[in-house]
This record gives C-alpha cells, structure tokens and sequence, in this order.
C-alpha cells in the first residue's frame, strides 16, 4: 500500500478531548468516575497505530436515575413548562438551539471524520444537512400549527384538534450517522413537547462534546439530559422503570427488542425505530447497464456500505450477469482509498476495529460454500480497512446471504425467473427499499406493484436511500416501525388531542371568554408567522 498523505495542520489531533461531565436538568454535572477512552482506527503516525481522540465519562445506573428523574420533572405529569409551552415559544428555544450548533460546525466535521471515518465531504454534508432538517422541522411545525388554528363542527359539537407530546423520550443514536439520524430522533421529539434522555452511540460520540452548552443553553432545564456510556448500563434500567413514554432507537432489531421486552408494560410504550435492512437491487435484462453499475456502486460502497439503505444484495439476470459483473468488479476496483480528508477517495478506514475481520468471516464462509471474488483487489488487507469484495455466485446457506453485512462486501445472484429475488424478498426479515433497474415499462409495471408490497421505497434505475428529507423513511417487517421524515416525524413523537363541546350558549359564551383572555397554550387559533 502507498503511504498516506500528511495530516494537514487544522486536522491533526493535538489535544484529546477528555470529557469530564454530562448534562442533567440543564446542569453540566462534574464526573469523577470511570472513563472510556474514545480510539480512531486512523492512524496519525507513518507506523501503523490506533489514535487516541479523548475519554468519555462511563456513567451508570444511578446517573441514568438521575436523568431520569430530570425529565419526569420536567415532564410532570403534562403540567411541566416544556409541554405547556406555547407553540412559538418551543419554536424560538429551538432557533436559539440550531444558531449556537452552527457556530460548531468545524469541530464538528473534524470528529465526524476522526470518529468514524467519514469523508470530509460527506462530514459537511451530514452536519449541513442536521441543520437544514431543524429548519425545515421548525417550518413544518409551523404548518402544522396553523391547520390547527381552528374549531371544527360536526352534529351539534365543536372541536378543537391538535397534536400534543407523548411524554418522556429514550432516544438513542446510530454510529454511521451520528448526528443526522440521532437528530431526526430527537428535534422533533423535543420540538413537539416531549422530555427527552438522549445517549450518544458508542462510535461518534465524542462529537457531541461540542454541542452541550448549546443544549443546556437553549432549552429549559430537565428537557434534555445526555448521558454516556454503555447501552445496557443505561438504556436497561431506564426502560425498566416503566417511566418511559416512547423509545426511539435507530439500530438493530435485537437491541429494540431487549429494551422494549424490559419495559413493564410495552403496550403503552410507542415505538420509533429504524432498523436493520437487506435491500435488494434487482437487474433486469434491459437495464442501462453503464447507469446499473454507476447506482450500484453508489448503492453497495458509499460510506464503505455502513448504511442501513445501502444495496445489501445484488440479484442479476442471467442473461446480461457476465457483462455486468465485468464491468462492476473494474469500476469496484478503481475506487480510491484514504483518509477523510485526502481528495478524491471513495472509500474510508473502517471505524469498528474488528470490521475488517468480520468481513473476513463473511469472505472466508462465502468462498468455502462455492463462490469466487470476482474483482482483482477484493479481500486486499490493511490495518483498518478490507478492499470490497464481489461475491459470487452467492447461495442462500453463506452467512453474507443472511447477514445485514454493514461494511464492504457485496454478494451477488443470478436469476433466470422474477420470481426468485421476489420470493427470496418476501421470505426476507426485512422490508425497506429495493433498486429496481429496467427500461421495459411492461415488465417493470407488475414488479413495482408487487415490490411496493414487499418494502415501503421502490427505487427506480436509482441506489436506495434515505432523502430527501421531506420524503417518508420507514419500513416493514423487522426494518422499522413508524415513519420518519420532516413532516411524519412530528406525529410520531405526538398524539392527536383535543377540546370539544357542545354547541350551546354557555359553551359558545365560554370558549369565547378562553378565547379572548388568551390564557390557555393549547386553546388558540393564534397564526404563527
């Protein structure tokens, strides 16, 4: 492997960040107990070694308590400041909240990249885009709002409908997208009234660091609490409590599953997950083959393939399988790697130190069982990286078959028969996107109405992914439950609630007093601008 290019002055890691306290009803406590040390698989000398970018407090059990009881208080059994609040007035905390996140936008970028290997570009883009989507979270609610700025009337009685906040809120965060994903948990969560206890992932925590004055500074006290530290530590005897109105998780099936059965009665808990996927690309006989491989490997590689919307499995027809395999394992084999921060690369240093390994569990198992790599570079070792490899032909008893693989390896089938990719997909635990590529309007028209049974985003001649993010982000079986977008996230995290009364004189004479005294948050048809 050729050397790497210097780490330029403003990005080289000169002081680790040692974080000493966390945030609980709106104090930065002081911790003085165990720590975790926060690595980069990066290496910041010419000799290969791990680098060290801080230390995080390791809190436990009675700190989660503690953040728990924060956000009870806040919460209050619906009395609280928070959930009472106006409308406007949540809005202008939120306002005031995103201008002091931006000011970090630097220190932030330069940890995502540390972290967890993400290029510099797509570092920008992860935090320009967290900070549109508060925007256009704010504006939505606003919307929102406005519809509701109303009394409705049918059969003799009025209503006044809006939505109002489900109560205390576990949020808990991805690593590969640790600040957009965890944010779209928890903005609109806070935006609509809930209390929230928020820990970050284990990978790309340390970037939080930056933004916990803005937090404590923005919202009232015991809205926000962020703890640190392991999930079961935490996470485990929160849910226990019963206290916990909704988890919000973005992670893996297993792990909802565990927190959500130690809940005492889950039946009131709400659920807002995204989850594991496998999703399909699907490649039929008339594709654009030169666009197929462009999508594809968009699809399988962006982010090394730790995106729960990239291209898991690739299903080929037989008859165009030699020819695109061809041309993907050269057009796989020409991508760059490199540090974040060197231009032009395309695949980054993996940030889970035993990935790589994994990978090559994945790779060994598959090649034991009949299959081939078909690119020349795939399964090429460095420390912290494993070149991507194209597996094929892959069968349903390899591991990379059954495995939601999250990292560079990219199994292939061929098929002769439609129904094999839709019967292996209806089989699937998963249900989230799939890559439709074709041009026979015929052929494509019956599997998009079948496809749009199976998964909740048929992509077209297009790689699955998440935005915009105005669209809707779900999906079915054990891939996620509620929807996530600007809009749709606001009535996840929310309840439909109302005012009603009966078309008499003392009712239309008291609203009309309610309404004029301007004494009540909820009932108000004020149009916010």
């Amino acid at each position: 492997m050729e050397s790497l290019p210097a780490i330029p002055e403003n990005l080289q890691i000169k002081e680790p960040i040692h974080l000493r306290h966390y945030l609980v009803n709106g104090e930065l406590k002081d911790w003085d107990g165990p720590t975790s040390e926060i690595f980069s698989t990066i290496s910041s000398t010419k000799e290969y070694q791990k680098t060290i970018l801080g230390s995080i407090p390791t809190n436990q059990e009675s700190e989660a308590m503690e953040a728990l009881d924060a956000a009870t208080t806040a919460w209050d059994q619906g009395k609280g400041l928070w959930p009472t609040m106006k409308v406007k007035d949540r809005i202008e905390c939120m306002e005031t909240f995103v201008k002091k996140m931006e000011e970090k936008r630097e220190e932030v970028v330069k940890l995502l990249m540390w972290e967890i290997g993400k290029s510099q570009p797509d570092s920008y883009k992860e935090f320009d885009r967290t900070v549109t989507y508060i925007y256009d979270t704010i504006e939505a609610y606003k919307t929102l709002d406005r519809n509701s700025a109303k009394f409705e009337k049918y059969q003799g009685v009025y209503a006044h409908i809006r939505r109002g906040p489900l109560g205390i809120v576990l949020c808990l965060g991805p690593y590969n997208y640790p600040l957009n994903e965890t944010f779209t948990l928890l903005i609109p969560a806070l935006i609509m009234g809930n209390t929230t206890i928020f820990k970050p992932a284990k990978h790309g925590v340390l970037l939080i660091a930056p933004l916990l004055e803005a937090f404590q500074t923005s919202f009232p006290k015991g809205v926000v609490n962020i703890l640190f530290g392991r999930g079961r530590a935490i996470a485990g005897p929160i849910m226990k409590t019963g206290k916990v109105d909704v988890l919000a998780l973005i992670g893996h099936s297993s792990s909802a599953n565990a927190l959500v059965n130690q809940h005492p009665k889950s039946n009131r808990l709400r659920q807002v997950l995204g989850l594991e996927a496998k999703n399909p690309a699907i490649i039929l006989p008339d594709a654009d083959l030169d666009l197929t491989v462009k999508e594809c490997i968009s699809g399988t590689l962006s982010y090394d393939g730790q995106r729960c919307t990239a291209l898991k499995i690739i299903y080929v027809h037989e008859e165009i399988k030699k020819e695109f395999l061809k041309k993907f394992a050269k057009a796989v084999d020409t991508l760059k790697f490199g540090n974040p921060w060197d231009e032009g690369i395309d695949l980054t240093p993996l940030p889970e130190p035993g990935k790589p390994d994994y990978i090559q569990e994945l790779l060994d198992d598959a090649l034991e069982k009949g299959a081939k790599i078909v690119n020349k570079n795939g399964g090429k070792r460095v420390p912290n990286f494993i070149w991507p490899s194209i597996v094929y032909p892959t069968t349903k008893d390899m591991k990379v078959y059954e495995d939601e693989q999250f990292g560079p390896i990219i199994p292939v089938i061929s098929f002769e028969d439609i129904s094999q990719p839709l019967d292996d997909m209806a089989a699937s635990n998963y249900g989230q996107q799939v890559s439709l590529f074709g041009k026979d309007v015929y052929a494509l028209s019956p599997l998009i109405d079948t496809l749009a049974n199976l998964v909740c985003r048929v992509n077209l001649n297009s790689s699955c992914q998440r935005g915009p993010d105005v669209y809707p982000f779900t999906g079915r079986k054990d891939s996620a439950q509620s929807t996530l977008s600007v809009n749709d996230a606001l009535r996840s995290f929310s309840i439909r609630t109302f005012v009603a009364f009966k078309d008499t004189e003392l009712n239309n004479e008291t609203i009309g007093q309610l309404m004029e005294a301007k004494v009540s948050n909820f009932l108000s048809t004020d149009y916010i601008l």
